[in-house]
């Protein structure tokens, strides 16, 4: 037997307003995306922003629905519409953020498994680790590579 061990470095900034301007505008836009969150069931709005290789930025919003689990994450649902729209453009990073009251949670959202493996492939798809930001009232995080979040992505199929 062989004990292994498992260990992750990001950086944590006090607040929005350390980050470079580049980051603090995806968390800005990831913050106007969670108004549009459909949430009625958790009150749980969360807005996501993807920026691209081509410095577009895409956001979105969760959408929930009556006949769980049809609804979508945020973080799906922008990488699903940068996809759709600019189909030749890598992820470059992501931002999420989440509201409840209309108030910045104190602690970050963290995508959820089914989000972290989406984010996973569109990675992988780009060649290149995505910057992942996750923002609250207190504290933002920047993690790079999708593996400090899913360190065993499912990838057995490649």
């Amino acid at each position: 037997m062989v004990q292994k061990h498992l260990s992750i470095d990001y950086i944590e900034y006090e607040s929005i307003d350390q980050l470079d301007k580049n980051d603090a505008q995806l968390i800005n836009s990831a913050i106007e995306a969670s108004k549009g969150s459909y949430a009625p069931y958790s009150k749980f709005n969360v807005g996501a922003a993807v920026r691209l290789d081509n410095g577009e930025i895409v956001s979105a919003s969760n959408q929930e629905n009556a006949a769980f689990p049809s609804g979508l994450c945020a973080e799906r649902v922008a990488v699903f519409y940068a996809s759709a729209k600019y189909p030749e453009q890598s992820v470059d990073s992501i931002a999420i953020i989440a509201l409840k009251d209309g108030q910045l949670l104190p602690t970050p959202t963290y995508p959820c498994g089914a989000c972290r493996q989406v984010l996973a492939e569109y990675e992988q798809r780009g060649g290149r680790k995505m910057r992942i930001l996750t923002g609250s009232g207190k504290v933002v995080q920047v993690f790079e590579g999708v593996a400090s979040l899913l360190p065993f992505i499912f990838d057995n199929l490649k």
